[in-house]
């Protein structure tokens, strides 16, 4: 067993594997480039899968901790055609797969399940190499440097440690997300939170879409999708707010002002997310001592499943650590063995699912999905 397990990135994949590995009584240090936990937004809702989040924080131990965090009732789910015609509604019965919570309380339950100072925060990665026996170096903005016997990249698209183990590096998808929020929708918004629904809503054409979700505390979080170059985004000023707002807005120009307002309404300034992926399939050759979990291993198209398998990735990592505590290459031999494959489906679905929400059969190739007919 290596005497230091170094971890980079205190996201959800590397909290989890901090804490599996704590739940073994093997400890590990997660270094973090955020300054704080709450240094920025941690996104919004995430659906939880049982074959793989669920299992993830029951290897945990913190799966009825998570089951507190549920927001009930988030899974409903509507369509609707860009002149606001409902084509598909269900309700949230309880009876579903995929309990919906937020992402930052989530982050913060696997927080608090870690021994003090398990997370150091404010250390940024500027660099990494290998030493040799299975050893590396990370080096930190501050100048600061540590050596390590077990280096895991947990740090996301933009991975530091991903350049030991793979030269790929993310694609530009040709399509990005642009965000922005309705606080107190209930009372504030009523008209907004009608058309949205109790759970998340789809208005979809080819190419781009409107997609919103109800988060706790009646907020709405929006997304718009729009496939244009990143150029295209470039030219647009987000550091005027209503001037972005009004430019976006006008790619739905004749959609229902239903639809538009949640857009135009909007209380934050619009953030623009470019989608990145990484090579379907993409792996490595195995290097002692160093891997991947979760978007560093296998950056995909966003289709629900990243943040599960993140997590899921590091607790398979943990079980095999804790099952080889004196071989830790069978353990990492053994992870990528199973992940590389799982990651490679993962990512194949994604395109289909992408296809289905912005081909040239949206929003009816989801209705046909969501009604067995797809």
């Amino acid at each position: 067993m290596p005497t230091d397990i170094t971890i980079i990135g205190a996201g959800l994949g590397g909290l989890t594997l901090a804490r599996v590995l704590h739940v073994h009584g093997i400890p590990a240090t997660v270094y973090e480039a955020d300054a704080s936990p709450t240094a920025r937004p941690q996104g919004g809702m995430l659906d939880i899968h049982e074959p793989d989040g669920q299992l993830a924080l029951k290897a945990a131990g913190l799966f009825d901790e998570f089951r507190g965090l549920v927001l009930e009732g988030r899974e409903a789910t509507r369509i609707l055609d860009r002149d606001g015609t409902v084509l598909f509604e269900e309700a949230d019965d309880g009876t579903g797969g995929r309990p919906e919570v937020q992402r930052g309380d989530l982050r913060q339950l696997l927080l608090d399940s870690l021994p003090a100072g398990t997370v150091r925060w404010g250390r940024k990665v500027s660099g990494t190499r290998t030493l040799g026996d299975g050893r590396h170096e990370v080096t930190f903005a501050d100048g600061t440097a540590l050596t390590t016997g077990l280096l895991v990249g947990a740090d996301g698209a933009w991975s530091r440690v991903r350049p030991l183990l793979s030269d790929a590096v993310p694609a530009y998808t040709g399509m990005s997300y642009v965000e922005t929020y309705l606080f107190d929708s209930d009372t504030r918004h009523p008209a907004h939170a009608k058309t949205v629904g109790g759970g998340a809503l789809f208005a979809l054409a080819p190419g781009k879409a409107l997609g919103a979700h109800r988060e706790s505390g009646g907020t709405l979080h929006t997304y718009v999708m729009l496939t244009e170059p990143q150029e295209w985004f470039a030219g647009v000023d987000f550091t005027d707010p209503v001037a972005a707002t009004a430019r976006i807005a006008e790619e739905f120009d004749g959609w229902a002002p239903e639809l538009t307002a949640l857009i135009t309404d909007g209380e934050t300034a619009p953030v623009v997310r470019p989608l990145h992926t990484l090579p379907v399939g993409h792996r490595w050759d195995r290097v002692p001592g160093v891997t991947l979990i979760g978007d560093a291993a296998h950056l995909a198209t966003p289709n629900g499943e990243g943040a599960n398998l993140a997590m899921y990735d590091g607790a398979e990592l943990a079980r095999l650590i804790a099952a080889h505590p004196d071989d830790i290459e069978t353990a990492l031999t053994a992870y990528e063995r199973d992940m590389f494959p799982r990651s490679a489906e993962a990512a194949v679905d994604g395109d289909r699912l992408h296809d289905v929400l912005y081909g040239d059969n949206a929003p009816h190739s989801l209705v046909d999905l969501f009604t067995g007919r797809g």
